[in-house]
């Protein structure tokens, strides 16, 4: 069974230390003095996101949150994503099926959209509210790996809407960058 805080503990330390350090990394994940071992899951995602807040810009947050992403049901989704690929010639039949639809995958204003009407990340299911969208970054990155196997192209994800962040919906652009999805 997965342990999903042993493995964002993990993928949070490996990420870390590509952008810095050992013991920045150390202290990312742990806290000071190794304390935040000691913290329920709730309070260790905020405590992580807080320290990740204070010691890196924005942007190498994104990216340290989004190499994060667990893979929990990936194989599951890609084999629908890839089935929606396989018979659509443009972003807009791929998101026009009962199937993409029932995914939570639309097609608007020349944008393909992914949501969802509850927090997909299972670190979460005990975190109240989060005051910034450092943390489900890692779903960005999650969407990012499963559209672009799909896809066979690079992706851009773009994080729009938070349940956690006291959105109604999660909710991402999704950008494809190859001509074909255009």
């Amino acid at each position: 069974m997965l342990d999903i805080r042993k493995n964002q503990e993990f993928a949070t330390y490996e990420s870390v230390i590509k952008r810095s350090d050992i013991e920045t990394a150390k202290e990312i994940v742990y806290g000071k003095g190794g304390l935040a071992k000691g913290e329920d899951n709730a309070n260790w995602v905020k405590s992580t996101m807080r320290r990740l807040e204070n010691t890196f810009d924005q942007e190498t947050i994104k990216q340290i949150r989004m190499d994060c992403q667990c893979g929990y049901g990936m194989d599951e989704k890609l084999t629908l994503v890839k089935e929606l690929a396989s018979t659509a010639s443009n972003l807009a039949e791929f998101a026009s099926s009962e199937k993409a639809e029932s995914a939570g995958l639309f097609y608007r204003d020349g944008v393909l959209h992914l949501q969802f009407l509850f927090c997909p990340c299972p670190i979460l299911a005990d975190v109240d509210r989060l005051d910034t969208n450092t943390w489900c970054q890692c779903t960005t990155g999650y969407s990012k790996v499963l559209f672009e196997k799909a896809f066979d192209c690079k992706v851009d994800v773009e994080l729009l809407k938070s349940i956690k962040m006291g959105d109604d919906i999660c909710l991402m652009k999704i950008i494809p960058q190859d001509k074909k999805w255009k």
